[in-house]
């Protein structure tokens, strides 16, 4: 497995890593065993960036990502989250980042997968009550106890790691990345280059609709979540179908999946982006780590980009609900 390093100073992990969030929400019935076989097999690949959050189940994602490295954990690099909670009266997302929360987060998310550190501790959301800055320094105190190595945010703007990079050095930044969501491009990317923070492509797949696996909601489960999605309905779906087609013409003609071919388009935009395409079966995870070796030439990045243009996706990525907890 080839490596990257993340963020200037960062640390160097596998080019490609592993988004665990699907194995206990979202996209139908949990399948633990599966779901630890696969991590198992990940790490057996060389895929050792896991990518869980506190919120993911709830709070059990946290529990059976430990249970598949108890006994492996030197080998692993452990990014969670905290600052995103499921409200107690709605259902609904629900953001904290006051330092008090964000401490007591953080030995939860240490005692859930039996850890002594967590590699990179991730904000989920930015608190619109609290000022980053202090967000961050509960972070940077964490840092200086060792119960964290390297910082991260997730889904912020350009003003916002600015101002949290001024108080500590942030290691990555987790956005929503891929063909059909490409909004980081003129926006969070290039800061995190200036700034040398490293760049985390969440859904790199679309949350599995680039793969082509998925052509009408039938194809998901009742109880998953892309069926709230605006991208996953109505008129939304018969014309982001279209992408997925063309994207597949091209991934026939280089002798690749659909799956592959989008991985390695995001894998090709720079060496500092390191895309987490969650999964639940080996099977997809296989192919998913076949894409680091897949080269795509200059001519195979024009004719992606004219099948798939900017701005091509059809509907929010989110519901309104979802959306407003973003940092824009």
């Amino acid at each position: 497995m080839q490596t990257r390093q993340l963020g200037r100073n960062g640390p160097r992990v596998s080019a490609i890593g592993l988004g665990c969030m699907g194995m206990s929400q979202s996209y139908g019935t949990p399948q633990d065993d599966e779901s630890l076989a696969t991590i198992h097999r990940a790490l057996e690949l060389g895929v050792n960036f896991l990518d869980t959050a506190d919120v993911y189940g709830p709070f059990t994602n946290e529990q059976l990502v430990g249970r598949a490295i108890r006994d492996r954990r030197e080998g692993v690099f452990l990014a969670t989250k905290c600052g995103l909670n499921v409200h107690p009266d709605t259902g609904g997302p629900a953001v904290d980042g006051r330092p008090d929360y964000i401490l007591a987060a953080c030995d939860a998310s240490l005692q859930r997968p039996g850890v002594a550190t967590i590699d990179l501790y991730y904000l989920h959301r930015v608190d619109p009550h609290t000022p980053i800055e202090e967000s961050v320094r509960a972070m940077a105190g964490l840092v200086k106890q060792g119960k964290i190595r390297y910082i991260g945010l997730s889904e912020v703007s350009p003003t916002t790691l600015r101002r949290a990079h001024a108080v500590h050095p942030i290691t990555a930044v987790q956005s929503e990345y891929s063909l059909w969501t490409r909004e980081p491009e003129h926006g969070i990317l290039p800061v995190c280059r200036e700034l040398g923070v490293g760049f985390v492509p969440f859904s790199p797949l679309g949350r599995g609709f680039l793969t082509g696996k998925v052509r009408t909601l039938e194809d998901m489960p009742s109880n998953d979540f892309r069926r709230g999605l605006p991208r996953f309905s109505g008129e939304n779906l018969g014309r982001n179908l279209a992408i997925v087609d063309r994207l597949a013409m091209l991934a026939a003609s280089k002798g690749c999946t659909a799956a592959q071919l989008g991985l390695a388009w995001v894998l090709s935009q720079g060496p500092d982006v390191v895309p987490i395409p969650g999964t639940k079966r080996r099977t997809y995870l296989e192919e998913n780590v076949q894409a680091v070796d897949l080269k795509l030439t200059a001519a195979d990045l024009h004719a992606i980009d004219e099948a798939v243009p900017v701005g091509a996706a059809a509907g929010d990525r989110y519901s309104p609900e979802r959306m407003a907890t973003v940092d824009r």
